[in-house]
């Protein structure tokens, strides 16, 4: 496979699998809001899984391109579903619920892609690898890698993350609101824990925070691929 052809490999068994995970995280955020009172994303058409509907041009499409490209982690970002958090019946308690059922999705989604893969397995166990065969298999295993390192990218206790959105419900009200009002530094926080931090303090967050739950998860999900393909 020639340099532009493993390129476009690349990309097209990434790409695909991380749209359909954060599009999935945004309207599983949606779906949780208006069940709970607020019915912003659906009045707006963003409960679905068209992406179209969801795709940020930098976030959907060139960050995780040009991440593919290089070799580094994948990660990116939708247009966040808008949820208007005083509409919710119970707001404070509430948001916390849609909050994280964006990374649940993406924890349900990988459980979910590792039983396929076993099934998978298991159907071709005994056969010859052919190109079909091999691109399915990449695609699964991405998916897989993707939707659980969303799902723990997204649970930092930082704004924009949901985990600061779940930490904000936790917190006393005097508190809580000041955490919130930062969100709109969310992404120059994004910046600086991706490019700044590790230049000046020479800790690349990623590797020190994110991959270790991220290991210990995908483990349990190589464990049920495997117990499924025998």
């Amino acid at each position: 496979m020639d340099n532009l052809a493993e390129t476009i490999y690349t990309i097209a068994t990434w790409l695909v699998p991380l749209a359909f995970a954060i599009v999935f995280h945004e309207v599983a955020h949606g779906y949780v809001a208006r069940h709970y009172g607020d019915p912003t994303a659906a009045n707006l058409g963003r409960l679905t899984l068209n992406p179209v509907k969801h795709i940020d041009p930098i976030g959907t499409v060139a960050l995780p391109t040009f991440l593919a490209v290089i070799g580094a982690p994948i990660f990116g970002w939708a247009k966040p579903v808008p949820v208007i958090e005083q509409r919710l019946r119970n707001p404070r308690w509430d948001m916390v619920k849609v909050a994280a059922a964006g990374p649940a999705s993406n924890i349900a989604l990988g459980i979910i892609a590792s039983l396929v893969t076993g099934l998978f397995l298991l159907a071709v166990q005994g056969s010859a690898p052919t190109p079909v065969t091999q691109f399915l298999f990449d695609n699964l295993r991405n998916f897989i890698i993707i939707n659980v390192f969303l799902a723990v990218f997204n649970m930092l206790p930082l704004p924009p993350f949901d985990g600061s959105k779940v930490l904000a419900g936790f917190l006393p009200p005097a508190l809580a609101e000041p955490y919130k009002a930062l969100d709109r530094f969310g992404f120059l926080f994004l910046l600086l824990l991706i490019l700044l931090v590790p230049r000046v303090t020479g800790v690349n967050v990623v590797s020190a925070v994110i991959l270790p739950p991220v290991e210990w998860i995908m483990g349990v999900m190589g464990q049920i691929i495997a117990v499924i393909a025998g």
